[in-house]
């Protein structure tokens, strides 16, 4: 054979080896900034689809006031940031559009029932939120309009996910429900065996929910076909974090689990051998700690490959808010009233701020900003 075409043969071989090699290093590359949320925004309930709590923010470590608002009652409702501007629900029933650099109300809209933990959805073009009533909300972003509304069987303590042109949302009647995120029509809903009260992550064209049912579930978008299920034979309240082929999260039954989604069964189980108290937080997930708070007032740090305990970290009242991972440092807060910045690697303390009322609300990151609600109704937004 011809010396040259032998040659461009042999090129041509190895480039067709490398192309995986080169695309899937790029993926590996790419996959840690898609599971966190943009610098400038926090745009839903754990920043993400894949719910790793996350942030590419950088906020300070000392925690300096830059602006208050009170929400006239109890804020369990963690707030979403996008475009210098801060939604969050008040337990009175407004939802609240505040800027995010001075704290002025942009506008409010009433939605005629108590709002509990379900925590706004930013789209393009509107936020939605549910409430206790059972109602979920699409509300005009530019001026706080009511675009629709979605009746469900009963309250909304689930907080929605905007995916494409999908709303998801779960409900307390057993149904997680798909719409259409423009009209509020539905697409479809799974009936469930108990309350839908975890928020979904979503990956790869799946929906994964945690169950008061025990069960965990994998959802198909598309028509709302149930692909598998694993049980995880305990209630939960915590919402899944998914990382690749797996999903962590705390259960009421005093344990943190990891599944394997390909496999699909539980990979590992970890149980404080000295305090057994459920998990209410939901997980983060950042560089091979996964981190969430437990009703045993402590910050628990495990390795995500093995279940091990890497470090603890004790505060004064249980932990049901969910943690946020920034620039190498924890932020979450406590039912004692503070919010604690830890270091990542250590757990060891770096600073904390005492707002003077329980917190059960978990932070917004963007902007260099940090932004949670406390049981007095006050909303605080913290920099440099």
């Amino acid at each position: 054979m011809n010396p040259l075409v032998v040659r461009r043969i042999n090129a041509a071989l190895v480039v067709s080896l490398l192309i995986p090699a080169v695309v899937g290093a790029l993926e590996a590359q790419q996959r840690p900034a898609a599971a966190a949320a943009a610098a400038d925004a926090w745009p839903m309930f754990r920043g993400s689809l894949t719910q790793t709590g996350v942030s590419a923010s950088t906020p300070p470590v000392a925690l300096k006031v830059l602006w208050t608002y009170d929400a006239g009652d109890v804020i369990e409702s963690s707030a979403a940031i996008a475009d210098g501007v801060v939604y969050v629900g008040g337990g009175d029933g407004d939802l609240l559009a505040l800027d995010l650099v001075s704290g002025a109300l942009r506008w409010k809209y009433v939605t005629g029932n108590l709002i509990g933990e379900s925590s706004p959805a930013v789209g393009a073009e509107a936020v939605y939120i549910g409430d206790l009533g059972g109602l979920l909300h699409a509300v005009r972003r530019r001026d706080g309009l009511k675009l629709w509304t979605f009746t469900t069987g009963t309250e909304i303590k689930s907080s929605p996910v905007l995916v494409g042109d999908l709303v998801l949302i779960g409900s307390y009647d057993g149904h997680l429900y798909a719409l259409d995120a423009a009209t509020g029509r539905l697409r479809w809903k799974v009936l469930t065996q108990g309350m839908v009260h975890a928020t979904p992550a979503v990956k790869d064209g799946l929906a994964y929910i945690a169950g008061c049912d025990a069960i965990f579930r994998a959802i198909r978008l598309t028509d709302g076909r149930e692909m598998f299920q694993i049980a995880a034979g305990a209630y939960t309240g915590a919402s899944p974090v998914v990382d690749g082929e797996r999903a962590y999260f705390g259960t009421f039954n005093q344990e943190v689990l990891a599944l394997d989604l390909k496999a699909r069964k539980i990979l590992w189980r970890y149980s404080d051998p000295d305090r057994q108290f459920p998990y209410y937080s939901s997980a983060a997930l950042s560089n091979g700690r996964l981190v969430l708070g437990g009703r045993d007032k402590i910050v628990h740090a495990l390795d995500p490959a093995s279940g091990k305990k890497l470090w603890a970290f004790p505060t004064r009242a249980r932990v049901d808010s969910s943690p946020v991972v920034a620039a190498g440092r924890v932020y979450i807060g406590s039912g004692d009233g503070r919010i604690y910045v830890l270091d990542l690697m250590s757990g060891k303390k770096l600073s904390e701020f005492d707002t003077g009322a329980g917190i059960t609300a978990s932070p917004a990151v963007a902007g260099g900003k940090v932004v949670i609600g406390t049981s007095d109704g006050t909303l605080y937004a913290f920099g440099a």
